[in-house]
């Protein structure tokens, strides 16, 4: 997962300087960073990332305070001072020398155009709740292991952002270039506000660039931001694939949020020392059905999905605790470990890693490493559509990444699978949006805008154990329409056992004359993995029974109280006259409020033609859903 906050001048860098840079805490304005990080028992912040060279830094090359300064603080070249003081010596104006070592636009003049210089982002990269567990209760070969692969998904997602992301812009935008140089600085974090486990990583992505030319120019952060969400889901299918296969473990969906996508967990960790580890969920949650409440008494509705995340985000913030003293990782562990058996016991404790094991070799034993690319593809397509309507490349390559990660549960996939499938995504299953037009530039890949035309399923109404119904997620209308449309796909390729062998003899035929990757029956080919180690070969087709066992054995398990479960839809009459009652109710609570608001209603011809009018959805529009199923 990764987050991304911004780093402006003024008190935004102090921030990162005096808090970020020695993990959260408080570090006295004349206590030098070195020194307070040593204090504290943490490693020092290192760089990252092509552009150094540029720079005269090298990779690994640990971070001082004074380097800090000068690049996130003022903008300037990190040797800033030794350059100055040469310019100096040469006998020019301490103005001009100071103007020497400015990296790109000087933020002075950024500021007399009343705008507020952006000089760095910060992207904040952390593992799933099952990962962290593991990582802060294993033993040492455990820790290193996830460490490992948790800074190795972090270099593999600043290569591609650097390989395919990252852009130059001037002249208001109207020219770019591409930049595979980036400049990061990153601090390593062991713990959240309250003292619970929490591996993760802030990498300070410098606002600058060089171009071939020599000069320095502003990142097309925009573009950073868009494909923030490809560039998570990256790094949690890197770093889950190393660990699982190192360490012999598999995953499993857990559903966080009911109709929200599940997050793939470690096999084997239970949801109770997910919730021993996650203290600041709670307490968000606990906010956040306060906030919700008053929403509803605001707006006389609850909210909707955008409105749900914007509230989301408000409780959190209001639930930020202030900042901590940090502590060396060993004594953090001793803790962790301690806090743990006092409240699930040893045996549980120290069995963690063979349980997840133990559950990892089932699932492995009954999942293959066989992707159906043309049956992820179709996933994919429909999935991003029914949620989206208008996508673009980085929406259906996070989704492809999504769907190797629920389906490989933790095995590794060849290098490129996923953007093989994103491409027979939006080849075969979308039409292009975006046209051209006649002198211009034509547009990026990335910068196209695609839809389809897959149906998409009616909204139902979803009945939940001592809550109001609520309608279906654009989720999970997603995930039904997607499964209907693969069925209905395993449905047409099943053929009747005696005609298996001819279709064998058929298939061999049509693979020996055709050397054409991109034909249809490529599409339906599984990709086969042996080892992660050696190449990978498309195989010849496999029957049609292999390829719908493989797809159902790899298929999420159903999670209590799924709300994709048809069993949990108002298609009884029971659930009906609940819904009607609720519905009933809210219609009179809603009248309630008008009345207050306006005493006098006017006459019918003196109504404004444009008013609006919101109904709450009648049962029989649950009912009718149902029965599209």
């Amino acid at each position: 997962m990764i987050s991304v906050a911004k780093v402006q001048p003024g008190n935004a860098w102090r921030y990162y300087l005096r808090g970020v840079a020695v993990g959260d805490g408080r570090r006295p304005a004349r206590k030098p960073l070195k020194a307070a990080q040593k204090e504290v028992g943490l490693p020092p912040g290192v760089w990252m990332g092509r552009g150094l060279p540029a720079l005269g830094l090298t990779a690994g090359e640990t971070v001082t305070q004074r380097q800090m300064e000068l690049l996130f603080g003022e903008g300037r070249h990190p040797d800033a001072d030794r350059m100055e003081r040469e310019r100096l010596d040469d006998g020019v104006d301490p103005d001009t020398a100071r103007l020497d070592t400015v990296l790109g636009q000087p933020i002075e003049e950024i500021e007399k155009r009343k705008q507020t210089p952006l000089l760095a982002l910060d992207f904040v990269f952390r593992p799933q709740a099952s990962l962290t567990v593991l990582w802060a209760l294993g033993d040492d070969h455990t820790r290193r292991v996830i460490e490992r692969a948790h800074e190795r998904a972090i270099a593999t997602v600043l290569r591609w952002l650097e390989d395919e992301i990252a852009e130059t812009r001037w002249s208001s935008g109207r020219k770019r270039a591409k930049t595979p140089a980036l400049i990061v600085a990153r601090f390593r974090h062991f713990d959240n506000r309250d003292g619970s486990p929490l591996l993760h990583d802030h990498c300070l992505i410098f606002n600058r660039v060089q171009r071939p030319d020599g000069a320095w120019y502003a990142l097309d952060t925009r573009r950073l931001y868009q494909h923030v969400v490809a560039a998570g889901t990256l790094y949690t299918l890197t770093m889950t694939t190393e660990v699982c296969e190192e360490l012999g473990l598999a995953t499993v969906p857990r559903e966080v949020t009911p109709g929200l996508r599940p997050v793939m967990e470690i096999a084997g960790v239970g949801q109770e020392l997910i919730d021993w580890s996650s203290t600041r969920r709670q307490q968000i949650e606990d906010a956040l059905e306060g906030i919700t409440d008053q929403y509803v008494k605001d707006h006389g509705r609850l909210p909707g999905e955008r409105a749900r995340h914007g509230l989301g985000r408000w409780a959190a913030q209001n639930t930020r605790p202030e900042k901590k003293t940090p502590r060396p990782l060993h004594q953090l562990r001793a803790w962790w470990r301690a806090s743990a058996i006092r409240r699930f016991g040893q045996q549980l404790v120290d069995g963690l890693l063979r349980r997840c094991r133990a559950a990892g070799a089932a699932i492995r034993a009954r999942v293959q490493p066989l992707v159906d690319t043309g049956l992820a593809a179709i996933d994919v397509a429909v999935v991003v559509y029914t949620v989206r309507g208008a996508l673009a490349r980085r929406h259906v390559l996070a989704e492809a990444r999504r769907h190797l990660a629920e389906t490989l549960r933790g095995r590794a996939c060849p290098p490129g699978l996923d953007d093989y499938i994103a491409d027979q995504a939006l080849t075969r299953h979308t039409r292009q949006l975006t046209v051209p037009r006649p002198g211009r530039r034509s547009p990026e890949l990335d910068q196209i805008t695609y839809t389809a035309d897959f149906r998409r399923p009616a909204r139902w109404w979803i009945a939940g154990t001592g809550k109001p119904p609520r309608a279906a997620t654009r989720y999970e209308r997603a995930q039904v329409a997607s499964l209907a449309l693969q069925n209905a796909i395993r449905t047409a390729r099943a053929a009747p056992a005696a005609a298996r062998d001819e279709a064998h003899a058929a298939t061999a035929s049509a693979t020996a004359h055709t050397e054409d990757h991109n034909h249809d029956q490529a599409a339906t080919t599984p990709h086969a993995v042996d080892h992660p180690d050696r190449p990978t070969v498309l195989t010849p087709a496999h029957p049609a029974a292999a390829h719908h066992a493989h797809q159902q054995a790899a298929m999420p398990e159903h999670l209590e109280g799924r709300t994709t479960d048809p069993a949990t839809w108002l298609r009884t009459p029971e659930n009906l006259s609940r819904l009607a009652a609720f519905t009933r109710e809210a219609d009179a609570r809603r009248r309630a409020i008008a009345d207050r608001q306006r005493p006098e209603r006017p006459a019918a011809a003196d109504r404004p033609t444009d008013q609006q009018q919101h109904h709450t959805p009648r049962p029989d529009q649950g009912r009718g859903a149902a029965r599209d199923r």
